[in-house]
């Protein structure tokens, strides 16, 4: 299997949000990005699956699918897994192991499927899998089929390398990332978050107006493959465009100076300190920056597993309360798993989106248009 071997590339997305998925790798060049249960699917190479993992900021994993066939038992799936070229694929050196999922199949033991799978690779690599390898191997039994794919990132993308300093019930970067897309964000406008936390709307916002690839600074499960190539990736590395240039600066507050000095800190790493202010005080001192308008997004508590909720209507009523006194010509986003707690802002919502899950939670964003 060379660099250039034809794969089907698939994107792990957040439910509900697989259209902004799509979206964003079809604007990037994916070729034939289609929005599936779960992600997207596209069409191409090992070095595009080296892009996806660099430049896609909504994707969670990147999944380089290698076989698909029907599997009615254990025998024909055990048959089928060693027809796959393992040493062209795995290194012997680098520890490896195997997930299986079974789904509505007639191969339902999911410990079953893995242990073939994994016979099959040992005995063409001579390597014997390992329980927590960082490098794994997917097999997805749904209706018979199944697909046996590689977890090209490692780590999860959200991982970016830069968030070190965290509060609680943090935000994933790659799901900031969609929420800023689901509300037009394009890094052409300023954007303030009045209840920042450890920063990530502000440093993903700041991320995109300077053209920075989400990917830049981390290493990747790919990296470990007998397909990768150090010279091709490190050629693709050092082709990547030079910051942008711009006057936008993107703001966040929050009235728990612990959590302004972890996202100053967590901006300082990702290299967009020089467009980013943070600033200590509470929702009632706030006011727009002079310049133009943009953006508002914020991921306030909402009392399932931070604060008590009936405490936080008066939170959410001073937040509405100042955004319709103090930021006209501005746009509002809230991403809140409590509609009750929204509609306290008194702001109106014309656009409310699925039930999208977020740490154990199913949240909505809430979009105003331009504040009047």
């Amino acid at each position: 299997m060379t660099q250039h071997t034809p794969l089907e590339i698939f994107l792990s997305g957040t439910p509900g949000f697989e259209h902004l998925l799509r979206d964003e790798a079809a604007a990037l060049g994916f070729a034939n990005a289609t929005a599936v249960p779960g992600g997207v699917t596209s069409d191409g190479d090992w070095s595009e699956v080296w892009r996806a993992n660099l430049m896609l900021r909504g994707a969670g994993r990147v999944l380089a699918r290698i076989a698909r066939f029907r599997a009615m038992h254990l025998a024909q799936l055990d048959k089928r897994a060693r027809k796959i070229d393992w040493p062209a694929l795995l290194l012997t050196d680098v520890p490896y192991r195997v997930e299986a999922t079974c789904r509505k199949s007639r191969i339902y033991h999911a410990g079953a499927a893995t242990q073939r799978v994994e016979t099959a690779i040992a005995d063409a690599l001579g390597a014997k899998p390992t329980e927590k390898a960082g490098l794994t191997i997917r097999v997805r039994i749904e209706d018979d089929l199944c697909e046996i794919s590689i977890d090209t990132s490692g780590e999860g993308l959200h991982k970016r390398g830069h968030k070190q300093a965290i509060g609680k019930a943090p935000m994933r970067e790659t799901l900031a990332a969609l929420f800023l897309r689901a509300c037009g964000y394009d890094g052409s406008e300023p954007v303030i978050d009045p209840m920042c936390g450890s920063g990530t709307f502000v440093i993903e916002a700041a991320e995109m107006a300077l053209g920075l690839a989400p990917g830049r600074a981390r290493h990747f499960g790919f990296e470990e493959l007998a397909t990768f190539d150090a010279a091709k990736w490190a050629a693709v590395k050092s082709g990547l465009p030079a910051p942008s240039q711009t006057d936008l600066r993107l703001y966040g507050s929050d009235r728990d100076a612990g959590a302004i000095a972890n996202a100053a800190a967590n901006a300082e790493r990702a290299g967009v300190s020089e467009i980013t202010t943070f600033t200590h005080h509470a929702i009632a001192d706030l006011t727009p920056p002079e310049g133009p308008p943009g953006l508002v997004i914020v991921n306030p508590p909402y009392g399932a597993r931070i604060g008590n909720r009936k405490l936080l209507f008066a939170l959410h009523g001073s937040f509405g309360a100042v955004m319709k006194e103090r930021f006209k010509g501005w746009r509002v986003g809230i991403v809140t798993s409590d509609k009750g707690l929204a509609r306290t802002t008194g702001l109106q919502f014309y656009n409310v989106s699925a039930p999208i899950p977020h740490g154990g939670l199913k949240v909505q964003l809430f979009q105003t248009g331009t504040l009047k």
